[in-house]
């Protein structure tokens, strides 16, 4: 039995809640607790997510995993540069499996925005290649980030940073869109 897709208010509170409970957490006690709230809130939201759509997302599954991994090590070794590298970590792997992609001929991307729009196979290549060096660009961002400032700094830009950043720059992918959309098929003469 396949489920409808997700509410977008409801999706974007899934995806957003986890930040919002470590930012919150980190706030108002530290970084530790911070850290298995975030922990928490990530595994609660992948299986309301789960239990709704009964499908898993690659990029959310791999998500998590990564936060109970490098979470689970912030709070066993009480060492708050595991959860600090934790979105490095997963900004390099977004964009080694999108350069990987394209390596061997598949746009990954188009598994992700391909409900959205259709584009050219030009266009789903310049549009990986963009998404790649911006994850590069975000990983390379937080390094600096968390080894020049303080942790509640970096919190607070993992918070309410990264999200406007992220939707600046896919605004910013509109006009690549436009001039690379695949000719609607329904619409050319036979």
């Amino acid at each position: 039995m396949t489920k409808s897709p997700i509410n977008p208010a409801l999706k974007l509170m899934l995806e957003l809640g986890p930040l919002l409970v470590f930012f919150v957490a980190n706030a108002r006690f530290n970084v530790f607790i911070g850290t298995a709230a975030f922990m928490a809130a990530v595994v609660a939201a992948f299986v309301l997510s789960w239990s709704l759509t009964r499908r898993v997302p690659v990029m959310a599954a791999l998500s998590t995993v990564v936060v109970i991994v490098f979470g689970g090590l912030t709070l066993m070794l009480h060492d708050a540069m595991f959860i600090k590298l934790k979105p490095t970590i997963i900004y390099t792997l977004f964009a080694a499996v999108l350069l990987a992609g394209l390596a061997v001929g598949k746009p990954l991307l188009t598994m992700v925005f391909n409900e959205m729009f259709d584009l050219t196979p030009e266009g789903w290549r310049k549009l990986t290649i963009r998404w790649a060096l911006f994850f590069l660009a975000m990983a390379a961002l937080n390094e600096i980030i968390w080894r020049t400032q303080s942790t509640d700094v970096w919190v607070t830009f993992k918070a309410f940073g990264v999200l406007p950043l992220t939707a600046l720059f896919a605004a910013l992918q509109y006009p690549l869109v436009m001039r690379h959309e695949a000719p609607d098929v329904t619409t050319r003469k036979g």
